[in-house]
């Protein structure tokens, strides 16, 4: 081995002995936080007009059911006013969702199965 070589080899070995572990696992993960991941349910919602025949999204609330590590799941609800008429005391579940925080991807509780589905808009209209 020749001095070049021998003094890259060391060169190499001493930046991997050396590095933190940040930096050789690789790039950080993007996670969604609750915030963001509610914002990309309901713009998702809103593009693909899930609920334009049923409710109006003025008419309905998005809270927070479960945070777990994989995901936020949300539960929509009738929201009851003078606009959106209703019993004021009664706010029925029109349907639940999870968001998942590394991938985006969003599912949709089916209770008839009870089961998650990939979200499908045309299955949830």
């Amino acid at each position: 081995m020749n001095g070049i070589s021998r003094l890259l080899l060391t060169i190499a070995l001493a930046t991997a002995l050396l590095s933190p572990p940040a930096l050789l696992a690789g790039p950080a993960r993007h996670s969604l936080n609750e915030d963001a991941a509610l914002s990309l349910l309901l713009r998702t919602i809103k593009r693909d007009h899930v609920y334009a025949k049923r409710i109006s999204l003025d008419c309905v609330t998005f809270n927070t059911e479960e945070t777990a590590e994989e995901y936020f799941q949300f539960v929509l609800k009738e929201n009851h006013t003078q606009k959106c008429d209703g019993d004021p005391d009664v706010s029925p579940v029109v349907d639940r969702y999870r968001v998942y925080r590394a991938s985006g991807k969003i599912e949709c509780y089916e209770a008839v199965n009870d089961s998650w589905q990939r979200y499908d808009p045309a299955r949830i209209r």
